[in-house]
């Protein structure tokens, strides 16, 4: 089936450029030598140990570039990127064969005109040089009559796929139909019943029940793995009143934060400038009852955190701090000069200079040199309390001689002590090992720690005896819901009739509007999924954890399709079901040509190829 009288649209030429560019990314790459001329057959077709080369090598690359460094072969391999790249050629020599099967394939012409487009085979003047193009061929190892035969194969297979996955269009029953299912919405009634609503109360349980629901969920009365730990710890808050800090250093402290402990007085101010002096006095007299300064803002198509300033003192404001600071809360005043042209500036309240003597700062000046300086006391300990691990002393004995202080804890995912709430400590615990050597690490706050594991407690289930009141309170959460269910489940017959939920004393709840992915708080979870399995009218019973919600069926608001989002995300919905079918069929076709065309790998190719690339 021959086409080389016709011409592709400019779409196929575009695409096969693109394939063209990235077939010439790799100039300059070195030929493989040998007697391997392929790496795999599919049916007639060869994958070329130079074509799979190229391939491999601009796919490195790439991935190199993005993560930022080189990327070894063997990387490459454990990433899996050698086997991507060979299913790639392997599937498009596949399409290549399968062209040639059923007589697929172009003109001369139309290769002729996608070489005039090649920017790497065009000379100065723009025009096709064969210069150009035997050169870039030879960097390349090809030849032209090998090339042209590639890009009439790059050529017939884009016709043969672009003919599989064009035209995928579904019926507009299937986008209704989702459409339905994401965009209507419903409105419903509910109550909700408590154990206040039971009409008989809640039976004893005998010992044989409560038995038998402790069995039934064990689960929640067993104890997770316990871990039994050793541990020594240390933090600057155990020593920081311990640690002394002379006068001369707290001294020096508030000196270096004067500005922060003695504060001029500052004002919360909001500018809007202006172009001209005329249009500020123009826009401050527009402000009045009717007209605020909120409203002038909005006019410049600005919000109040464009003009606000923040707390400003009378250095930041330069010639406008004499206006500004007369100025009384609330009122606009202006024009006055800005670094941005003549403004109008509002106050919105003032702030007071403070100032705080050197014995008002001192505590919390102490308070923090002390924890800097117990940081580095530690620091220096760190190495010391290691030492002495390492060269055989006990948890209990570094405790003994040093400040750390010494602790025990089962620990657990979840559990909850001082220490355990370190996020350095848990991790350390969940990786720690019997007949791990105690060292020490970090805690994040200047803390140090070392532990040991004595032992490994599995998960085990309590004992009754133990858990008895919680097992009494889960045995009667259970009854009082089924009970609660029972009696709503009759109730939901009467509403589905002529009552109404007060008749029934109970106080209703409505809500409208509603989709599947809403939110309501503390209702139970799938209750939105009965909403939308039932009809108009209908009454159910919903179990909640010892009450049930009874609820009945109002209306169902269908699809708006004149709603204009509602037609983009029809557009959406339709556009990603046809690509998905047109992936699929693409997958399926080139399964089946594969399948038909019979594959045959050459490893030996395949490790020479990497061997070279290493």
């Amino acid at each position: 089936m021959a086409m080389g009288k016709g011409k592709l649209s400019k779409t196929f030429i575009w695409i096969l450029m693109g394939l063209l560019i990235v077939g010439l990314a790799g100039f300059g790459a070195t030929s493989l030598s040998g007697n391997a001329r392929s790496v795999a057959t599919v049916g007639e077709k060869e994958v070329s140990t130079d074509a799979y080369l190229r391939a491999l090598r601009t796919e490195i690359n790439a991935f190199s570039a993005q993560a930022g460094r080189s990327v070894p072969m063997s990387e490459a391999q454990m990433l899996g990127l050698d086997r991507q790249v060979l299913s790639q050629l392997v599937t498009s020599r596949g399409l290549d064969n399968e062209a040639a099967r059923i007589d697929l394939s172009v003109g001369d012409s139309v290769v002729a005109e996608q070489l005039l487009q090649v920017p790497s085979f065009q000379g100065p003047d723009g025009s096709f040089n064969r210069e150009a193009y035997s050169f870039a061929l030879r960097n390349q190892g090809l030849s032209e009559t090998e090339f042209e035969e590639q890009l009439r194969d790059d050529t017939s297979r884009t016709i043969l796929q672009s003919a599989l996955i064009a035209g995928n269009t579904l019926p507009d029953a299937y986008i209704d139909t989702l459409l339905a299912y994401t965009g209507e919405t419903r409105d419903f009634t509910w109550a909700r019943l408590t154990g206040s609503a039971l009409q008989t109360g809640l039976p004893e349980p005998s010992e044989a029940d409560l038995q038998s629901y402790y069995d039934e969920n064990l689960d929640r009365y067993t104890l997770p793995e316990l871990r039994d730990i050793t541990y020594a710890w240390l933090t600057p808050e155990m020593i920081v009143d311990t640690v002394e800090v002379d006068e001369d250093a707290l001294r020096a402290a508030y000196d270096e934060r004067t500005d922060e402990f003695n504060l001029p007085e500052r004002r919360l101010v909001e500018r809007l400038v202006f172009s001209t002096e005329d249009a500020a006095t123009e826009a401050l007299g527009r402000i009045g009852d009717d007209f605020t300064f909120e409203d002038l803002v909005a006019e410049r198509g600005l919000s109040l955190s464009d003009v606000d300033m923040g707390d400003v003192t009378r250095d930041t404001l330069d010639a406008a701090a004499d206006g500004v600071f007369a100025a009384e809360i609330g009122v606009v005043t202006g024009p006055l000069p800005s670094n941005l042209g003549p403004a109008l500036y509002r106050v919105n309240a003032v702030l007071d200079a403070q100032t705080t003597s050197f014995e008002d700062a001192r505590p919390d000046l102490r308070g923090e040199l002390a924890l800097d300086r117990a940081r580095r006391v530690i620091d220096t300990l760190a190495q010391t309390i290691d030492d002495e691990l390492a060269a055989g002393a006990t948890l209990e004995e570094v405790a003994d001689t040093t400040e750390a202080q010494l602790g025990q804890i089962d620990w657990f995912p979840g559990a909850e002590s001082e220490i355990a709430g370190y996020d350095a400590f848990r991790e350390a615990a969940g990786a720690l090992n019997e007949g791990d050597f105690p060292e020490v690490m970090q805690l994040g706050d200047g803390g140090i720690f070392a532990m040991r594991l004595n032992r490994i407690q599995p998960p085990a289930p309590q004992p009754i005896e133990d858990v008895i009141d919680q097992v009494r309170q889960g045995w009667d959460t259970r009854e009082q819901t089924a009970q609660l269910m029972a009696q709503a489940e009759g109730l939901a017959g009467t509403l589905a009739g002529d009552s109404s939920f007060e008749e029934l004393g109970l106080a209703p709840q409505t809500e409208t509007g509603l989709g599947r992915n809403a939110q309501i708080a503390d209702l139970p979870e799938g209750l939105l999924t009965t909403v939308f399995e039932m009809a108009v009218g209908e009454a159910r019973a919903v179990a909640g954890t010892g009450e049930v919600i009874l609820l009945q069926l109002n209306a169902i608001t269908p699809v708006d399709r004149n709603d204009g989002d509602i037609e983009l995300l029809a557009d959406a919905l339709r556009n990603q079901a046809s690509n998905s079918i047109a992936e699929d069929l693409f997958r399926a076709f080139a399964a089946d040509v594969q399948r038909r065309a019979g594959i045959e790998i050459n490893q030996p190719a395949i490790n020479a190829v990497h061997a070279l690339i290493q």
